[in-house]
């Protein structure tokens, strides 16, 4: 008989059950001492990471400083801009614009539905070639009978025919000369027709005025327009609102008690609500000459020195309107060595500090202050223009500090 396997007489001897738990022990050994340095190179690896932030130029100070004399606040406005509309009432065929869209004088905008008035230019034009082939008629008769008074004259003078037929033969000439002389009139003024039916056609085609920006579509294909409000809320009055953006200017209501401190070609400095840390440089354009009662304000007119695709209209703007020359006994040079943005000066114990960044690391550097310009503030000592200096990102800086410069 083969031999026969006993499972039940396997057995672990119970000291070889004690090496199973040093096991178990040295596992989670290992596995502690794995999380815990893989959580050291986590906060190695954000110990070491550069925080990113904004930084600004020191910009140089122009020239002699100028005080502000009055502010006011008012809005961006443009002195050209236009509602186009249709000089005919009519159907929008078709409309080639849209928000946002440059355009140029003459560029065609919408055209409206011109079935009608092409029938009435090809109904013109079939009268006014009529009426053409009816003068080439009348000039074949015309010559025939001038040459039919010539035979007749000599026939007279040789008594074969009577007077009265002569006269006849003169009347017939005569008579067709007047028929080809009305015929030419009428000739002319189926041409005028044609014109007059041709502009209609032509008001079928709206093109813009000027170069600029649509910055409003207000009709749509297949809407009623027309250039008076003849259909209720059913047709509209305009095809789109053009704004030339090189006439965009600041328009704000001085207080008629401060009007005179402000003159034609007076320095301004703007501010745009949108950007409140940027200085606009402009002059007085006009001050308009009249008062509103009911407010008590003068309107003035301000033009930018240079203009750039961040000034909008209606965009809301505060100004300061500057002295001309220094205050007296100020001098003509200027204390500040550089402006920087206000974000970029920080109080830490007392003291106004600011962080310059040179090769990618802070320099924390001690300044002192002059006189605020807008969103701007002087720099007496402590910067020269052309620093870089940070101005937003990272809340904790720190002397030495590696950090990544915003582009």
């Amino acid at each position: 008989m083969p031999p026969r396997h006993d499972l039940g007489s396997l057995r672990i001897d119970d000291r070889s059950r004690g090496g199973g738990k040093m096991g178990k022990r040295l596992g989670l050994f290992a596995a502690t001492l794995g999380a815990l340095v893989l959580l050291g190179s986590l906060l190695l690896a954000f110990r070491t990471q550069k925080p990113l932030v904004e930084i600004a130029t020191a910009r140089p100070v122009s020239g002699a400083r100028s005080e502000a004399l009055l502010n006011a606040s008012g809005y961006v406005t443009p002195r050209r801009r236009a509602t186009v509309a249709a000089k005919v009432t009519g159907r929008v065929e078709q409309i080639y614009v849209d928000e946002g869209l440059r355009v140029k004088a003459g560029q065609v905008l919408a055209t409206l539905d011109c079935s009608q008035p092409n029938a009435a230019l090809t109904s013109a034009k079939t009268d006014r070639d009529a009426t053409a082939a009816a003068l080439a008629d009348l000039e074949v008769q015309s010559a025939n009978a001038d040459r039919e008074l010539v035979r007749s004259r000599g026939l007279h003078t040789a008594g074969v025919i009577s007077p009265q037929a002569l006269d006849t033969a003169k009347t017939t000439s005569d008579s067709l000369h007047s028929k080809i002389a009305l015929t030419k009139e009428q000739t002319r003024a189926a041409d005028a027709r044609i014109g007059m039916t041709q502009q209609d056609v032509d008001n079928c085609t709206v093109r813009a005025p000027f170069d600029g920006i649509v910055v409003s579509k207000d009709a749509q294909r297949g809407e009623m327009v027309s250039p008076v409000s003849a259909g209720g809320g059913f047709t509209r009055t305009g095809i789109a609102t053009l704004v030339d953006m090189n006439s965009l200017e600041i328009e704000v209501d001085v207080n008629e008690s401060y009007i005179a401190r402000v003159k034609q070609g007076q320095p301004v400095n703007a501010t745009l609500d949108a950007y409140p840390d940027r200085e606009l440089p402009a002059k007085v354009r006009t001050v308009i000459p009249t008062a509103d009662r009911q407010k008590a304000t003068v309107k003035v007119r301000i033009t930018f020195d240079k203009l750039d695709n961040t000034i909008l209209p209606d965009m809301g703007v505060k100004v300061a309107f500057l002295s001309v020359a220094p205050p007296p006994g100020k001098g003509a040079g200027s204390e500040a060595k550089a402006l920087v943005p206000k974000a970029a000066v920080h109080s830490d114990g007392g003291k106004q500090i600011v962080y310059l960044v040179l090769n990618e690391k802070l320099e924390r550097r001690a300044v002192s202050l002059g006189a605020e310009r807008g969103g701007d503030v002087e720099i007496i000592a402590g910067i020269a223009p052309g620093d870089k200096l940070v101005v937003g990102g990272a809340d904790k800086l720190h002397e030495g500090q590696a950090v990544e410069v915003k582009q």
